[in-house]
């Protein structure tokens, strides 16, 4: 047996663990979100469900936000990516449920930054409107109009005054919700491809992925794996890229500049296929520079809003003919 064939079997650790690292977590984190709860959970006995209960614990406490949304379920960057949509939308309904206007003014930028977990956790100590929206948004938050319109129901009932006040059924939504989690992102019908593919299958229009012969022939270091290209890679009459985020990166900017670079080999070699785009979520809403650059680079652009899945719908049939 290879020595180091051996090595890796008789000394594997299996799990990683540094237990200097384990046990300050377990005291500063765990134990203290523990005590936490268990806290709030008497606050809640003495001095009722108020909303002003749940103020304070999150403004004294250095870990009250998370605490919440252990109760919740909701992960800290779920409740980022709705601060993130609130600033940016400004929906007059979700604005007063939060008080936006009072913790922060309406900006002209283009691009809206997303808050850190530290000017988040700032922000609450010293701002009282924004402690007291965050609080409205775990009490009333699932019966907002848009966000009812906006979030996926997996997440929207995670924002319920049920779950922070301790209710046994809400806490047991809670552990399922965690349990479920990993299953629930990895269902290949929860991919907003998947919503083209359907489409694409009710109209009887086959497809390919992959390469296009030329571009790969031709512009080695430059091909690209094309998601939808209709009917097939030697004759592409439609080829259509989808582009659904829901953060925003750095990455952004060079991905706009990629497809922008697949327009222009598109038009050089396949000058009748025309090229659609899908580019949604509220990671382009707020990045809208890159937006706009990545915009550019299609023939059409479609939302997975279910009136641009219907315009798609009719553009399908348009090209191809259907009835």
């Amino acid at each position: 047996m290879d020595k180091r064939y051996k090595t890796v079997i008789e000394k594997n650790s299996f799990f990683f663990s540094n237990p200097v690292f384990e046990e300050k977590y377990e005291a500063h984190t765990i134990q203290v979100l523990k005590t936490l709860i268990y806290n709030l959970k008497n606050n809640i006995a003495n001095d009722g469900s108020r909303e002003e209960v749940f103020v304070s614990f999150i403004v004294k406490n250095e870990l009250g936000l998370e605490a919440l949304l252990v109760l919740n379920g909701l992960a800290k960057e779920n409740l980022k990516r709705i601060i993130t949509l609130a600033r940016a939308v400004r929906d007059e309904e979700l604005s007063k449920l939060l008080y936006l206007n009072e913790w922060e003014k309406s900006k002209d930028d283009e691009d809206i930054k997303e808050w850190s977990d530290e000017k988040i956790k700032r922000t609450i100590r010293e701002n009282g409107w924004f402690a007291m929206g965050i609080i409205n948004l775990f009490f009333y938050g699932s019966s907002n109009l848009f966000l009812a319109n906006t979030l996926p129901l997996f997440e929207l009932n995670k924002l319920s005054i049920a779950k922070i006040n301790f209710d046994v059924s809400a806490m047991y939504d809670t552990l399922i919700r965690y349990r479920q989690k990993g299953s629930y992102a990895a269902e290949s019908e929860n991919n907003p491809e998947k919503v083209i593919e359907k489409i694409l299958l009710a109209l009887n229009l086959s497809y390919e992925k992959g390469d296009l012969p030329i571009l790969a022939e031709r512009e080695p270091n430059r091909k690209r794996t094309m998601d939808f290209i209709i009917p097939n890679k030697d004759n592409p009459i439609l080829i259509i890229e989808s582009s659904y985020l829901s953060t925003t990166s750095s990455g952004m900017g060079d991905k706009a500049k990629t497809e922008i670079s697949v327009s222009e080999l598109i038009k050089k070699y396949y000058k009748q296929t025309r090229f659609f785009g899908f580019v949604d979520g509220i990671g382009w809403y707020v990045r809208k520079k890159d937006m706009a650059r990545i915009c550019s680079a299609f023939d059409d652009v479609f939302t997975f809003h279910r009136d641009e899945l219907l315009r798609f719908e009719r553009e399908l049939k348009d090209i191809f003919g259907l009835k």
